[in-house]
């Protein structure tokens, strides 16, 4: 009795004699991802070289993430008290790395579906980051003047970053 050839066998066959000579519709690819019917479009992401002013840093939403990256390390960091240092502190700065490093990671996904979880983690991040200066005018760390600014760039951040998951979301459609 013969048995069917598993998961491993296929994609083992796959890379040994080739997608031309298995067959594209066999293939362990399109076995994985049955939209996919050809091997080129998964192995070449694209016929046009790199282009460096098509870069996560060239997204408007990035580049205000950094600004706000900077405002918090800048100018809210700076005013926490010692005891603050392993509190209040650290999850600052997890929050304000978090919000440009999401971006850049899920830019770099090859699919837009992947690619948006990323940038939902760094939404998230900036409601964070929001919290955390509530916390710090509540607790008199930093003035009114600071919280001020800080919101602001908030809000254009979070308007920003929702802006670019909707423009995603109607990629996928």
């Amino acid at each position: 009795m013969r048995r069917s050839k598993s998961f491993i066998d296929k994609f083992y066959s796959y890379l040994v004699y080739g997608i031309r000579e298995y067959g594209e519709k066999n293939s362990a690819v399109s076995q994985l991802n049955p939209g996919i019917d050809n091997i080129d479009s998964v192995v070449n992401e694209s016929n046009i070289g790199y282009n460096s002013d098509r870069d996560f840093n060239s997204l408007i939403a990035w580049k205000k993430c950094r600004e706000l990256k900077q405002f918090f390390y800048n100018r809210v960091l700076v005013c926490l008290p010692k005891d603050e240092k392993y509190n209040l502190d650290l999850q600052i700065r997890r929050a304000a790395i978090s919000s440009t490093a999401n971006i850049a990671e899920g830019y770099g996904r090859f699919y837009f579906k992947e690619g948006m979880q990323f940038y939902r983690i760094s939404r998230a991040s900036i409601y964070e980051l929001k919290d955390h200066l509530i916390s710090c005018f509540d607790l008199k760390f930093i003035d009114e003047n600071t919280y001020n600014d800080g919101l602001a760039i908030l809000e254009d951040a979070k308007k920003l970053i929702s802006g670019y998951i909707n423009f995603v979301k109607k990629k996928i459609r």
